[in-house]
Formats: structure tokens, C-alpha cells, sequence
């Protein structure tokens, strides 16, 4: 079982010819199944469009390389239709907000695990306000969506960590946030200060419409190791979209891109300019553009 970040920012290496490939970029998720469909990599080609590895063709990833038989086995995009599918998707699951099928927020999910055969084993919540984390199985999690990943079963209540039964909640409990906060205060309070605090509670869960940044944070961020990856990868993702940026600019675009509510990002023919591929980008269509310009 490997956490997210272990599969990006290595080689990709053919044992079968010697070479090296390029560099594992980001994930593919098939979210129906909870699983990753294909790695996204990114060669010295990359400014001609998207190059998958199908997650199947993986002979192993190690702690220093992900190793393939050959690299026929890595595809172009007019070669990889039945992964179109899930590039459209853009399912990203990491930053998205774990929700209950009651309405309970549980956290941002900061992390996955994903087990050698490709299936997503557990993720990790992080709370919004603390630092404080917990996991939760793929049994547990319902659907994995764009922006909210839905949890399906009950979790462990975080203030005393045993089960929560649905049905005994009351509907003062039913507004209560799953996610402590961690207080300063002496532990005997005054019943008055606790009636106010399931007011206040109640209020903002009704007038929550804020948006929550999508944040990759990284489970095990109190490791001095871990956040030297972190900082390497995101230097390598930094400076490969400020490449693709440029090569992006002045191109016009082949097709009319849309948000997926319909907001035109640009017309077929218009050039791009920074401020489109700024919308792309907070669209999530970024990828979109890049394989529609001519």
C-alpha cells in the first residue's frame, strides 16, 4: 500500500530496452470503481498533449522508479479512447470535502492510500480548523466525486472516538460538526456557553456556502523527509506548468471550451491569453485546452 505522493515525480523506466520515459505527473482516477485507472506522465514531448500509462501495464512501483515492460506500453491521447472518460471526469479526490449522506462535514480528504493492485484502500481526513486527522476505509466512502466525496457509512465521533449511530442522533446532535475543535477553556463550562454554542453552530452550518480551497495536505507532514518530497514535487509541477503555460500562449483554440455549467472559458479560434488559461485552470479544464489548440 503507497500513499499518493510515493507514486509521483518518479521515472518511468522500460526493463526491456533501458530507457527512461519520463516522469510520473498525477493520477487517473476511475471513480466508479475507486481506483486508479492511469498515471499520467510527462516527457520531453509533453508540449504535444497528454501520454497515459495504463495502471495495468505497471510492472511494479518501487521507492525510486515505476518500471514498465517496453514503451509501447505508454499511449498518446488518440490512443487511449477508453480513458477519455475519466480525463473528463477529472476526479482528483485529494482536496475534495468529505461529506456524510446526512449533511455532516468530516473533513478535507489530504491523502490516499492505494493498494498494489490499483484499488484506493483508505483516505485521510484532515480537519478545517485543526490539525488534526483520521482515516477512513474505501468501504466506508460511498462515491468520489469532482468536488465532494460522500461518505456512506457511519464514522467515529472525534470527540470520544466511538461509533455514531445514526438513528439516536437528535436533531441539536444532527447539526453538531463531526470535527472537534480544540479547546483552551477548563473542561467544566456552563450549560448557558453550550446552548450558545449549538446556536452558533447551527448558524453556520445553514449559512456554510463558502467555497473551500481544494489543499493537498500531507498526512504525515511532521516528518522532516516527507516535506522535503513535497517541496521537490511541487518545485517539478511548478516549473513543468509554467513551461506549458508559455507554449500555450498566443496558440488559438481548436474548440469552444466550456465550465462544466456551461460558462464559455474561450471560443474555437480565439487566442490564448493568460487571463483564459487562468479560467481554465480554476475550471479544471486546463488539460481540456492543452489538447485543444492548434
Amino acid at each position: 500500500m503507497k500513499k499518493n505522493e510515493e507514486f509521483l515525480g518518479l521515472p518511468i523506466i522500460s526493463i526491456t530496452e533501458g530507457r527512461e520515459l519520463g516522469v510520473s505527473k498525477s493520477l487517473l482516477i476511475d471513480a466508479e470503481h475507486g481506483c486508479v485507472a492511469a498515471i499520467i506522465i510527462e516527457d520531453e514531448d509533453w508540449y504535444r498533449g497528454v501520454k497515459l500509462l495504463p495502471y495495468g501495464s505497471v510492472v511494479a512501483i518501487g521507492h525510486d522508479a515505476i518500471t514498465i515492460t517496453s514503451s509501447e506500453n505508454i499511449l498518446v491521447l488518440d490512443d487511449a479512447v477508453e480513458f477519455e472518460p475519466f480525463l473528463d471526469q477529472n476526479i482528483r479526490v485529494i482536496g475534495t470535502k468529505a461529506i456524510t449522506k446526512g449533511g455532516t462535514i468530516q473533513g478535507i480528504v489530504s491523502n490516499i492510500f492505494i493498494d498494489d493492485d490499483g484499488k484506493i484502500a483508505k483516505i485521510v481526513l484532515s480537519a478545517q480548523d485543526t490539525e488534526e486527522q483520521k482515516e477512513l476505509s474505501a468501504d466506508e466512502i460511498s462515491i468520489f466525486g469532482k468536488e465532494v466525496t460522500i461518505i456512506d457509512s457511519a464514522v467515529p465521533d472525534k470527540v470520544n472516538n466511538k461509533s455514531v449511530d445514526k438513528k439516536t442522533f437528535s436533531a441539536a446532535e444532527q447539526i453538531k460538526p463531526a470535527i472537534s475543535v480544540k479547546k483552551t477553556e477548563p473542561s467544566e463550562t456552563k450549560p448557558e456557553k453550550n446552548t450558545e454554542q449549538v446556536k452558533n453552530t447551527a448558524n453556520m452550518t445553514k449559512n456554510d456556502t463558502k467555497p473551500i480551497k481544494s489543499t493537498s495536505v500531507s498526512g504525515t507532514a511532521s516528518t522532516n523527509d516527507t516535506t522535503a518530497e513535497k517541496t521537490d514535487s511541487s518545485v517539478t509541477a511548478s516549473s513543468a506548468e509554467d513551461r506549458h503555460r508559455r507554449f500555450l500562449l498566443g496558440k488559438k483554440a481548436s474548440r469552444r471550451i466550456t465550465t462544466d455549467n456551461g460558462i464559455v472559458i474561450v471560443e474555437e479560434g480565439a487566442d490564448i491569453t493568460e487571463e483564459i488559461l487562468q479560467k481554465a485552470k480554476l475550471a479544471n479544464k486546463f488539460i481540456e485546452l492543452s489538447m485543444n489548440v492548434k
